[in-house]
């Protein structure tokens, strides 16, 4: 989904879900920010998640003003 507020100052909320694929009941999630020169600035999820729907809070109070990107990395 998109995150909301867009554009942030100085957080923002990044919401998903995982679907139930297959016999495995969990899914190794991770969740990771980057600055517009795909440095990774913040891991945000770095955990084994069950399907359901979640959010996740980016501050970036202490990073400076530009784009940034997420990425949801999902293995089953």
């Amino acid at each position: 989904y998109q995150n909301y507020p867009n554009p942030f100052n100085p957080t923002t909320t990044i919401t998903y879900s995982l679907p139930s694929i297959g016999a495995r009941p969990v899914a190794s999630v991770q969740l990771k920010v980057y600055d517009i020169l795909g440095s990774e600035v913040a891991t945000l999820v770095n955990e084994e998640k069950s399907p359901g729907h979640y959010e996740a809070t980016f501050n970036g109070t202490f990073l400076p003003s530009g784009i940034y990107f997420y990425k949801l990395t999902v293995e089953h």
